[in-house]
């Protein structure tokens, strides 16, 4: 079967597989848990009712270090206090005054949930230690643009276990990378809109260091939560969330447009639960309980097919009218297999098919297995332009309701939900 890419290659100026929007967590396992920070406090001779006088001067410090970093770099610290405000539209004004060059662009500061612990004492068991609790605090985002990996913020809550938050961009990782390597580009917002060598542009992308990475993050937790080396702790980085993009490039936004539209259509109607499953490498058990779906979305900037399966989705929308995207999204990359070594209860270990690590490590090992999801999602929609395989099943569905609701081995699956912006 020729692909959508053959097909259209005149039309196409290049096609690029890159990592999108990552968001990583960083955590010090030792005190990321109540036992943990039970056995923490004990080591280090604090009564655990003392909990909470141990834990306000970091806050404090991480107060004053915002407010230094702030006046160093000329910017103001904003606090929010409604919900529901968007931070990317705050920022984006910033940088359109400041520019983008490197250095801190905004800080924004908001009353957040988060997790912490709280004393108690067993009177059965005469033991007295630390519960998992939620509460609020203060959180300080700070926004930056960094020579490797441009654009991102770092969440910092005020209060321990510090748990941080880091957002950086995958195509902006990949642009520094190319910059190095001599390759122009333009760029659209998060997508490159002409390369000047392509196959090199991907050469980079298969190989984005993580080691690189992983130093970057270190560098941003000294830099904006330094409590840490107090604790005499190191962070250990996990991922929290992480997107995939295969972007398809057209010359021209009417090449695209002339295409998009019947794509679209006849994915709604086309794509069942067993084929998100498989797209996503997966088998539809009868017995898995989570949701899978589709959902359509229409808004001003275009529109937007997600096909769901529980943590994980993949999607296709034309960006910019230009950019055809194929997109799989992850929150938890335990949903992926690789081959590993695995250490069982007994000490034994055997090498299988085992469920990925969270640590950021394993994006290497996750990039093979999201460049698949979007080849088969790629070579599902290109039979659509054999025409009659998506149009039979686009002509048996037109007569369906805009929103239905059926039943397919136990799941609820939604068809099509329809939004207008």
């Amino acid at each position: 079967m020729e692909l959508l890419t053959e097909t259209y290659k005149r039309e196409i100026s290049c096609v690029l597989l890159c990592f999108d929007r990552l968001i990583l967590s960083g955590t010090m396992p030792e005190i990321s848990y109540s036992q943990g920070m039970t056995k923490y406090m004990y080591e280090k001779g604090i009564k655990i009712f003392d909990y909470p006088r141990f834990a306000e001067p970091f806050k404090e410090t991480i107060r004053a270090n915002a407010e230094r970093i702030a006046k160093e770099n000329g910017a103001e610290i904003e606090f929010i206090r409604k919900a529901g405000v968007r931070k990317e539209s705050i920022i984006s004004e910033k940088i359109e005054k400041r520019g983008n060059h490197p250095g801190i662009v905004h800080i924004i500061s908001a009353m957040e949930a988060c997790t912490t612990y709280k004393p108690w004492h067993n009177k059965t068991t005469g033991k007295t230690f630390l519960k998992p609790d939620t509460s609020k605090c203060l959180h300080y985002y700070f926004y930056f643009i960094d020579e490797q990996v441009g654009l991102g913020y770092v969440r910092v809550p005020t209060w321990c276990p510090f748990r941080l938050q880091v957002y950086v961009n995958g195509h902006n990782l990949l642009a520094s990378e190319m910059g190095k390597a001599g390759i122009k580009y333009t760029m659209m917002d998060n997508a490159f809109d002409s390369l000047e060598d392509v196959g090199k542009a991907q050469e980079l992308s298969d190989n984005i260091s993580i080691e690189k990475l992983h130093r970057k993050l270190d560098e941003f937790a000294w830099q904006f939560c330094p409590v840490y080396k107090d604790l005499n702790l190191r962070y250990h980085w996990s991922v929290m969330q992480v997107e995939y993009a295969t972007d398809i490039v057209f010359k021209k936004q009417e090449s695209l447009q002339r295409i998009y539209s019947e794509l679209v259509a006849t994915a709604i109607h086309t794509v069942k639960p067993e084929n998100i499953a498989t797209f996503l490498g997966h088998k539809l058990d009868p017995r898995y309980e989570g949701e899978v779906g589709n959902n359509y979305n229409v808004r001003i900037k275009g529109s937007r097919i997600k096909h769901t399966m529980g943590s994980v989705s993949i999607k296709m929308y034309d960006k910019f009218s230009k950019i055809l995207r194929i997109e799989t999204t992850s929150n938890d990359i335990s949903f992926f297999k690789h081959f590993r070594e695995v250490v069982h209860r007994d000490g034994t270990t055997s090498h299988e098919m085992a469920p990925l690590k969270k640590n950021i490590y394993s994006l290497s090992f996750l990039t093979d297995n999201l460049k698949a999801s979007n080849r088969r999602y790629l070579e599902f929609i290109s039979a659509f332009d054999n025409k009659e395989v998506g149009r039979k099943g686009l002509r048996m569905s037109l007569h369906q309701k805009v929103k239905t609701i059926g039943t397919t081995k136990g799941l609820t699956f939604s068809v099509s939900r329809i939004y207008w912006f």
